[in-house]
Order: structure tokens, then sequence, then C-alpha cells
């Protein structure tokens, strides 16, 4: 496990996440605390498919791919599975100290707890911090796996800027609504009761699911 943080969370990879995390929070503005999390989703998307972008292509590179070859079953698709994990583990980590810097830097107002269905500050959180989840994990996912279908992270990572692009639009929200991959961000902030944007982020599970399955398929055909 060691050897896969080591891995998969770079120096160089970590110090560019939080400074991604400490400038977003000092340079994009909220008035209300239900707006940071609209405010860091979309953000925390293209964080999350430049990051994993490299979670396997870095071995085709190394040429380190050919003496995976040599690892008995599916051995090498379990590291790639933890590395996965790992990063998706510390992205969430940074999106959760992101909510944290835009109270310290901008002292967003607050909703209190009440009797008449306004979230509190603490489920408000937590509500947040299950929608981005799914976000970290979807694109996470998916630039791994355009990366290694055409065995160039950057080809991940321009795949995956197209329906960022589309999906985190008024265009995306009009066509697709609830289901929206966004649709988190695109959520009625008026009525904090309504919760039907899980029906996108059930999209985004879905979909990581289902390219979950197909990668080890695709790492044997294309190494």
């Amino acid at each position: 496990m060691m050897r896969e943080m080591k891995i998969s969370l770079t120096f160089q990879k970590q110090a560019y996440a939080v400074f991604f995390a400490l400038i977003l929070s000092l340079v994009r503005g909220v008035s209300y605390s239900n707006e940071i999390g609209i405010a860091l989703e979309a953000p925390m998307a293209i964080l999350a498919f430049t990051f994993c972008a490299d979670t396997y292509t870095q071995e085709i590179v190394s040429r380190r791919s050919e003496i995976w070859r040599l690892c008995p079953g599916k051995k090498p698709i379990y590291f790639i599975y933890r590395r996965i994990v790992i990063q998706g583990i510390f992205l969430l980590s940074v999106a959760a100290a992101s909510y944290g810097l835009f109270f310290l830097f901008q002292d967003p107002i607050t909703y209190g707890i009440r009797q008449d269905g306004l979230e509190s500050e603490i489920c408000q959180f937590f509500v947040y911090l299950a929608a981005v989840a799914v976000t970290i994990g979807f694109w996470g996912i998916l630039s791994n796996l355009i990366s290694c279908l055409f065995r160039n992270m950057w080809v991940g990572i321009g795949g995956c800027m197209v329906p960022w692009l589309i999906t985190n639009s008024i265009f995306g929200d009009r066509i697709f609504g609830a289901w929206n991959l966004f649709s988190y961000s695109f959520r009625n902030l008026e009525d904090s009761s309504d919760f039907s944007w899980i029906y996108g982020k059930a999209v985004c599970i879905c979909i990581g699911i289902a390219a979950l399955a197909a990668l080890p398929e695709i790492i044997r055909r294309r190494g």
C-alpha cells in the first residue's frame, strides 16, 4: 500500500492540488454558505481528471507495464484499483479542506439550524461531501479509462474536458435536467428539501461502475 501511495501521490501532485484549493477559495467569490458546493464541484472535477489521468499511463511511459504482464492473475488491476482509491481519498480530503477555506477567507452568510426544513451547516457540509465524492470518483475513473484506452494521459484529460464543458453549462442543465452530471451544482438552492439532483449522481455512479468493470479488459488489450 505504501508503494502505491508513493507512486500515485507524488509531491508534485499533492502540491498542485493543495495550491489549486487555496487559490480557488481566494478568487471564487461566494455570498452564502450554500453556494460553496457550487463553487467547488466543477473545479474539483477538473482537478480529479487531471490528477488521475496518469494512474496507469505512467507505467506505460516508464515501460513498467511490460513487467506487470509477468504478474500472476488479476494482481495488476488490483494495484490500479488501489491507486484510484488512494487518489480519491486524497482529493476528497482536499475538497473538504477547500470547503473550510471558503469560511476562513470569505466568511459567507450561514444558515442556522431551523425547523422549517433548511439544512444546518453540518448537514449541508456532509451533503456536499457526498456529492463531491461521487464527482471526484466519476471524473477520476473516466480520465483513467480514456487514458488507458489511448495510452496517453493528455487524451484522457482532453476526452474528459469535452463532456465537462457540455454538462457544466446552462445548455447541459436544460438538456439533462436532474440527470445532469453536475446536477448538484444546478440544484434549487431555495428548496433545500429537493434532492432530485441525486439522479445525476446516480448516473455518475452507474457510469463509473461500468468503467471500472471495463478497465481490466482495456488494460489487457492495450497493455
